[in-house]
């Protein structure tokens, strides 16, 4: 049996990042001869994440298109889009790949579009519970499609569905690590509960504004904090707590390098409802508020939070209500065990375990049945 030969394709933020590096793992892992290519989008983070995890990336010169969908800037959009389509079909001459794994983002349209016309079989993973321009468009091509919630026949084909969840990082799910450990890292105290505040890789302004708001609350308050509050907002927030004054009980880094302490620590997420944070919470089982942001396409973060709202697995504040209402919900929240025991519980009942496994075993089939 010859090796199987697998191009994966899309990024442009974490959530496709992540998600598409477990696939190629979880491919290795079950078939350690194949060949895997990465195609992402010139000056991304993909470019410099995927070499990290030990993939060759080749990058496209394709770029998002500019809403309103009419705007004139997108006729430069889509000259690119048709560069990087012609660029696709020559790695597919040269790489010749047997299949070709879409996980959303706008290099995936490019490179799924070409492998189609050049017959490649094609599967894709959606990570949203409200899917996004791209696999919307790519569905009818794709011989599968793998999803992480229910009742996504109303965007795809409904024989084509798979419900596998969204890949998640392997290094969270660390079932020797200690909470006194995870606390110990940040240097906190088992007497006192633990709020976790996230805004993603690079923070999020609304979260970071919602803290400082707060910090008399936070100072007086019996619960501790672990804020990552972004590169981005590092200096800036640094200056503001140098001119308030830091409480004590709040741990404040740009960047967690050890998530899984951070998530071991925590008894209460605050979050923004990214795919791959949701999914992180589920199989994590931590309770959580989520702040959906509003600067993403079709609201899609609304519409995952919702997901979890619904069957009471997290709390949802809306971005515009947040400074005002997030800390003070954050810390009632975080001292009624009963609230988080429940919220935890449903967030666990919601998890779809070994996603990785089961998108590379339909991967992998779409090479046997070709």
């Amino acid at each position: 049996m010859k090796n199987p030969r697998i191009i994966i394709s899309g990024g442009g933020t974490g959530g496709h990042i992540f998600p598409a590096v477990s696939i190629a793992n979880a491919l290795k892992k079950l078939r350690p001869e194949a060949e895997i290519l990465f195609v992402g989008a010139k000056d991304r983070m993909e470019m410099q994440r995927v070499p990290q995890a030990g993939y060759k990336i080749i990058g496209l010169p394709v770029k998002g298109l500019i809403r309103p969908l009419w705007s004139p800037k997108n006729i430069g959009i889509l000259i690119d889009f048709l560069k990087s389509k012609r660029e696709v079909k020559k790695i597919i001459k040269e790489f010749k790949p047997d299949v070709a794994v879409g996980v959303g983002g706008y290099a995936s349209a490019a490179t799924l579009n070409a492998a189609y016309d050049m017959g490649v079989p094609c599967l894709i993973q959606e990570q949203n519970s409200f899917a996004g321009l791209t696999n919307k468009t790519l569905a009818k091509k794709a011989s599968k499609i793998c999803v992480a919630y229910d009742g996504m026949e109303r965007f795809f084909p409904a024989d084509r569905i798979l419900l596998t969840g969204n890949p998640i990082r392997q290094s969270l799910l660390n079932p020797e690590l200690d909470k006194t450990e995870a606390l110990a890292e940040f240097g906190l105290t088992s007497s006192k509960p633990v709020i976790l505040l996230i805004g993603g890789s690079l923070g999020a302004r609304t979260l970071n504004n919602s803290v400082l708001k707060s910090l008399e609350l936070i100072r007086s308050s019996n619960v501790q904090f672990i804020w990552q509050t972004g590169s981005y907002y590092k200096e800036s927030i640094a200056n503001e707590l140098e001119k308030c004054g830091k409480p004590d009980n709040l741990y404040v880094t740009d960047f967690i390098r050890s998530m899984d302490k951070a998530y071991k620590a925590a008894d209460l997420v605050i979050s923004r409802a990214g795919a791959s944070s949701i999914s992180e919470l589920c199989l994590l089982g931590k309770p959580s508020i989520l702040v959906p942001s509003p600067n993403v396409a079709e609201d899609h973060q609304t519409h995952n939070a919702m997901a979890l709202v619904r069957k009471e697995a997290a709390l949802l504040v809306k971005d515009i209500e947040a400074e005002e209402k997030l800390i003070p919900l954050a810390v009632k929240t975080v001292n009624d065990q009963n609230k988080l025991h429940s919220l935890g519980a449903n967030a666990l009942a919601m998890a779809l375990t070994d996603s990785d496994v089961r998108i590379a075993e339909e991967v992998l089939q779409l090479i046997k049945n070709d």
